[in-house]
């Protein structure tokens, strides 16, 4: 087991697997909740993996937990690498603006790189903590809100297929079945591995009335999903209406998203559809006689981490534009830190002169396509030595359509 110590007295290393749930229940502290009941934590077990588990220790006593699962992005060109999700990320209060998380940070990185991971991923709770580290916002999402009573279908929105609500024992097996499918639809999409299925799905389903609605093709094949909870209501009056709020939406087209759109405005005893991490050209506005009934907040989704920027950089296509030299400065990850040549024929390390400087968590800003390099130049995030090589370096990284990562986690 690997150990690491910085000048603070901490220790950083693997939690062993018989220390889990106290990892798990430092967590919980860290957000001032209780810990896990015996029932929860038979569950939630399986959402942990010892050797991607890292604690903060001080002695014998640990202070602050990270763990990450395996998954995979889809990057643009629809090439499918191997990544990992960071979650349960705390330290306790009396350890903070110690180094506990900076010490846990460091050791997940070299974890991830000495694993092939060529991605790093997570939802930050506050968007101030991560950029330290690399990351940087890599999608941008919409959380939907839609009035129900004034919501209605225009009638040229094509709709195919069925709905049909799930029983609780089909839930898993279809949607894990079903969604690799789907991974080579959207840049941004991520594979799910047993982790992720417990952490989003198993876990809900035992304490929350967590419901699923499946779309079936013609053919009977399940294509798309919308999984939901409804509020409870603060009368017990019948007749008092309430929110529902969709957790994760699915689909295989845009006509499979119009027939669940179209399921979930027209349940009955609803006031709204809170609809969270939407993509950014969810049409849902447009697909509406009435298209004030919605209201939208756009905020960070995926805050990315490139581990690996040289087979990050080889994995995706490009726009067409003449070639530009980034030069990357990555602290934590020194090996990633140097010159490539982009082009549409795809990266090559390089030691010509530099057009733009960036650090590592610039690229995963511009890696998706959320953000162009023009912009954040214009703000002072990007290093320019030739002014030219911007709006080359826009074409060459642009996506036809906006990333989304869709998975909660």
């Amino acid at each position: 087991m690997t150990q690491t110590l910085l000048p603070t007295g901490l220790m950083f290393r693997s939690v062993a697997e018989d220390r889990l749930r106290g990892a798990h229940d430092l967590f919980l502290t860290a957000l001032h909740a209780k810990p896990a009941s015996d029932e929860l934590w038979d569950v939630m077990r399986d959402a942990y993996v010892a050797d991607r588990t890292f604690g903060a220790f001080d002695g014998e006593r640990q202070v602050g937990t990270a763990t990450s699962f395996p998954a995979s992005l889809t990057v643009p060109g629809g090439a499918i690498l191997p990544a990992a999700g960071v979650t349960y990320v705390g330290v306790r209060s009396d350890y903070r603006r110690r180094g506990a998380l900076t010490g846990m940070m460091r050791a997940q990185l070299e974890d991830m790189a000495a694993r092939g991971d060529a991605f790093s991923m997570l939802h930050a709770s506050e968007p101030v903590i991560y950029g330290r580290f690399g990351y940087g916002v890599g999608t941008v999402t919409r959380d939907i809100r839609v009035r129900s009573k004034r919501a209605r279908l225009r009638a040229e929105v094509p709709v195919t297929g069925t709905v049909r609500l799930l029983d609780g024992d089909e839930v898993l097996p279809a949607l894990r079945a079903a969604y690799p499918a789907l991974l080579p639809t959207r840049t941004g999409l991520m594979g799910r591995s047993d982790e992720w299925w417990v952490l989003s799905y198993t876990r809900r389903l035992k304490t929350d009335h967590l419901l699923v609605a499946a779309h079936y093709s013609p053919s009977g094949d399940i294509d798309g999903w919308v999984a939901y909870k409804p509020a409870e209501p603060e009368s017990r009056d019948i007749r008092a209406r309430g929110n529902l709020y969709v957790l994760d939406f699915q689909a295989a087209d845009q006509h499979v998203a119009n027939a669940l759109w179209g399921y979930l405005v027209g349940i009955d005893l609803i006031d709204e559809v809170v609809a969270y991490v939407r993509p950014m050209d969810d049409p849902i506005e447009a697909m509406l006689e009435d298209a004030y009934a919605v209201r939208d907040e756009s905020e960070a989704e995926l805050w990315l981490r490139i581990v690996d920027v040289p087979a990050a950089l080889a994995a995706r296509t490009y726009g067409i534009a003449e070639p530009v030299v980034i030069e990357v400065v990555d602290p934590l990850l020194p090996g990633n830190s140097g010159r490539y040549r982009v082009s549409p024929q795809g990266m090559e390390r390089t030691t010509g002169a530099p057009a733009l400087t960036m650090d590592v968590e610039v690229l995963a800003m511009i890696y998706l396509g959320a953000w162009r390099s023009t912009v954040l130049a214009d703000i002072g995030r990007i290093t320019v030595a030739d002014p030219a090589a911007l709006p080359a370096a826009d074409r060459l990284f642009a996506v036809g359509r906006p990333a989304w990562n869709g998975s909660l986690f």
